[in-house]
């Protein structure tokens, strides 16, 4: 990719199990966003992320459609939507690189916007954030305290709803592929460069079709991405609270040496025994589990392993 012809755009599309959706998708980009930049060369990269449903299919039908413009990465299996953008990162060919998802939930004017911000004021970074989202009440709140506990702990200049569609410059995506994490938190990636940031409210649209993909369980998983990649905060925390077990422990053993000195040692039974070793058996496990995560991933670092399989490209 090196060797390629630059041009001045790109948008990286991750796909998975979005049949029915991806053709009309296209054409709002091909009329809202590729005709409003006519003067301006560009590429669609849609990168089918392991579908199980027809969604292949209706990619290949837009390649026969538009074979110029239209590449298409096949992934041997279901990688994960990160995985899936970083493929499309490494396979552009544009001075910017903008991601959006599939089922079109950004409305196009914000790629408008995005790209009138890069090439207009320089900005290496254009973010979307959402200002609102027609989801459910569950969805938005988990979302919510997702992002703050983020903003608190790690990127203070981090969206409070976070970001889904973002464009990056060229010399941003050379810096997120450099960083090669083996459980990327790709927000960060992108908030810890330090490039200029230019942020962009919009509303987030409901999907029309299928239901989203990026359960809770996904998301919490992507959280302790984030956490474990880049804070200090649970190795810290597992300090602050052995100092002060110890702390307290010190002072009990203290008070009573002085009850045993003076006589005045009672026994109160096994109960408080018993809430005592349960309480601090609980907490060394969640220490250790905290431990072992970083260990789990230190070998995942160095085992090395590919984050995307592809099976094929069609360019």
């Amino acid at each position: 990719m090196k060797n390629a012809q630059k041009i001045d755009y790109s948008i990286v599309i991750p796909v998975f199990c979005n049949q029915g959706t991806l053709k009309k998708t296209h054409k709002v980009i091909q009329d809202e966003i590729i005709q409003y930049n006519k003067s301006k060369s560009y590429e669609l990269i849609f990168i089918d992320d392991g579908s199980y449903d027809s969604s292949f299919e209706e990619l290949m039908q837009l390649k026969k459609q538009y074979p110029e413009n239209i590449k298409i990465i096949k992934f041997t299996r279901n990688f994960g939507q990160i995985s899936a953008i970083l493929a499309g990162y490494q396979y552009t060919r544009g001075k910017c690189i903008i991601n959006i998802s599939a089922d079109l939930q950004e409305p196009p004017e914000l790629v408008n916007e995005m790209l009138n911000y890069h090439y207009k004021d320089n900005y290496d970074i254009v973010i979307g954030t959402r200002a609102s989202r027609d989801e459910s009440f569950f969805r938005s709140k988990t979302s919510n305290i997702f992002y703050r506990i983020i903003k608190k702990l790690i990127f203070p200049n981090m969206p409070k709803g976070g970001f889904d569609s973002v464009l990056i410059s060229d010399k941003v995506k050379k810096v997120v592929l450099n960083e090669n994490d083996s459980n990327p938190f790709w927000q960060g990636q992108i908030l810890w460069t330090g490039y200029k940031i230019k942020f962009i409210p919009y509303k987030r649209k409901k999907r029309e079709v299928g239901k989203s993909k990026w359960t809770f369980s996904k998301k919490l998983k992507y959280l302790i991405d984030g956490v474990m990649s880049y804070s200090y905060f649970p190795l810290r925390t597992m300090s602050i609270t052995g100092l002060i077990i110890s702390l307290l422990g010190f002072i009990y053993a203290v008070v009573i040496l002085f009850a045993r000195i003076f006589g005045k040692v009672q026994i109160y039974g096994w109960t408080p025994i018993m809430i005592l070793i349960l309480v601090l058996s609980g907490i060394q496990m969640l220490m250790i589990g905290v431990i072992g995560e970083y260990l789990w991933r230190t070998l995942d670092q160095v085992r090395n392993r590919q984050k995307y399989i592809i099976e094929e490209i069609y360019d």
